[in-house]
């Protein structure tokens, strides 16, 4: 099988952009990931890119559907940024939709129809004047067909975990599907709201580090506790917050990087595994897709969980962290959050994860996201992290999840990267 490489990636800043649009945010990652290719930003630029896979999860609620990508490409095509001709295919998997996105750039190159492949992540979900747009874009990734059926495994779950299943305004339906599932590991392996909580001031700590982060603030566990409930456990600070960006990663295969400059070359990133798997419903005690997903990303990569030196995990909430270093291989079932609290999972812990800030610091525009976290594992192991810096990563991890069916993400990623 063909080698894929990964030879550029960038990320925006994420926050509230309330000014920046979807086009704006395209251009400013594009060109970004071209600069750090290396690729000029001439008329030539990018001519060699074969195909663009396009992530976007909301863009329908501004009134956008069916061809986003190659909406927000029309300027560039215009301006002689961006090739002629080329196809995009718009990506679409809730919060694991950036990442579907670089597993179609990835299979483009090993299949050998594409030398060079663009994959993008564009989202803007903070609407000041139209709130009801984000719930709307939110309350897309969960079954509108047959509701009645997530409320009554909700039900029965909510009675198994202790917690009952009561949404409520403010928050969407996610943090209580998180929330109960929180309460079901508490109940079950003696987890507590504080080591919760310390999962939450470690990436607040690692984000204040990061200058792409939307919060970059520091935080104590006893702050994190003490602020604003969500639902039981879960606090404001432990829930990731609603933001805008663009994220976006170049794809190339082995003969193209040969044919690069040094610099290029020596910055290179190697794609050891790009997994993908689909959700069920459950039962609480079975393992989810993203423990599936770590398996078979493992066998393809020929490695262990304890050869990974970092990685960035989905953290739509603080307890995501515990449950995913588990579901991943880093700790057994039932002490991921005694890893969390004992700081192995701190930049110089056993097992670093989240450097970034994760979702919770750095910000979580759905479609941008899963490629933000790419960008940042590429940042680590090219030793390019500045403060946070991980100590000499040579294979790093991302999972990505998005959408929910019961207790299962509906989607999820599981990438390994190698720096070469």
């Amino acid at each position: 099988m063909r080698d894929a490489w990964i030879i550029g990636a960038h990320s925006t800043t994420f926050g509230r952009k309330p000014e920046a649009s979807y086009k704006e945010l395209t251009r400013e990652t594009y060109l970004g990931v071209l600069g750090d290719a290396g690729l000029d930003y001439g008329q030539d630029a990018g001519a060699d890119i074969e195909m663009v896979w396009f992530s976007n999860c909301g863009m329908w609620v501004d009134g956008q559907s069916s061809i986003r990508g190659q909406v927000c490409f029309t300027p560039l095509v215009r301006e002689g940024l961006f090739p002629e001709r080329v196809p995009t295919i718009n990506v679409e998997g809730g919060c694991a939709s950036a990442q579907m996105a670089l597993n179609g750039a990835w299979k483009d190159v090993l299949s050998g129809q594409s030398e060079l492949s663009l994959a993008v992540g564009v989202e803007k979900l903070f609407h000041p004047d139209a709130p009801e747009r984000t719930q709307a874009a939110f309350d897309a990734a969960i079954d509108a067909l047959d509701p009645q059926e997530w409320r009554d495994y909700y039900t029965a779950a909510g009675e198994q975990a202790g917690k009952p299943f009561d949404p409520g305004p403010g928050r969407t339906i996610f943090m209580d599907t998180y929330a109960m599932q929180a309460c079901h590991h508490m109940k079950r392996y003696g987890t507590t709201q504080r080591q919760i909580a310390a999962a939450a001031a470690k990436s607040h700590a690692n984000g204040a580090l990061n200058d792409k982060a939307q919060y970059r603030f520091e935080m104590t566990v006893e702050e994190v506790l003490e602020d604003r409930p969500i639902t039981w456990p879960l606090t404001r600070s432990m829930c990731a917050p609603i933001g805008d960006g663009a994220a976006s990663v170049l794809v190339c295969s082995g003969d193209y990087l040969a044919r690069l400059p040094a610099a290029t070359r020596d910055r290179a990133v190697r794609i050891r595994a790009s997994v993908l798997t689909g959700g069920k419903y459950r039962d609480l005690d079975e393992p989810g897709l993203s423990y599936v997903a770590a398996r078979k990303a493992y066998a393809m990569a020929g490695v262990a969980p304890d050869d990974i030196d970092l990685a960035e995990v989905h953290d739509a909430t603080a307890f995501c962290e515990i449950y995913q270093a588990e579901a991943m291989g880093f700790a057994e079932p039932g002490t991921g959050g005694a890893l969390v609290e004992d700081g192995e999972t701190g930049l110089n812990g056993r097992i670093p994860i989240n450097p970034s800030g994760g979702l919770l610091s750095k910000g979580h525009p759905v479609g941008a996201t899963g490629l933000s976290m790419i960008e940042e594992l590429c940042s680590q192991l090219r030793g390019e992290a500045g403060p946070r810096q991980v100590r000499s990563p040579r294979l790093a991890l991302s999972e990505n999840g998005g959408g929910v069916v019961g207790f299962d993400e509906a989607a999820c990623s599981v990438v390994i990267l190698e720096r070469s």
